[in-house]
């Protein structure tokens, strides 16, 4: 189901594949209003038939959506264009944790967790 580069989903041109899952394809695209990179994540096709497998990929969506944390990502949209169904997220340039890990074995250190204490 690849989509091709230069093909347009609502407000976003497509740039190039950059990943695929379970759930999904992923895609560095450009918002074309806002002049910013993003992530787009578009459902499969047969997926989109299905009303359990859309309710959990538009579920995802919210879920995520709530979350306000610096290591959480962004959303910014949850829409449908041309049949597809897609999230858009802000794009992160980087390693994957997949290829981070290849390399070495990572330790706390590594990681940027902010302890947060509440006093009441």
């Amino acid at each position: 189901m690849a989509i091709t580069a230069g093909t347009h989903l609502g407000g976003y041109e497509i740039r190039l594949q950059i990943g695929e899952g379970g759930m999904g394809e992923i895609y560095l695209a450009q918002d074309s209003q806002l002049h910013r990179p993003v992530a787009l994540k578009l459902l499969p096709d047969d997926f989109t038939r299905d009303d359990d497998r859309l309710r959990r990929f538009q579920q995802e969506a919210c879920a995520a959506s709530v979350l306000n944390h610096p290591n959480t990502i962004t959303i910014y949209e949850i829409g449908e264009a041309s049949d597809k169904h897609y999230i858009v997220t802000a794009f992160i340039d980087g390693a994957s944790l997949r290829e981070r890990l290849v390399g070495e074995r990572m330790g706390l250190e590594h990681w940027n967790w902010k302890r947060t204490q509440r006093r009441i």
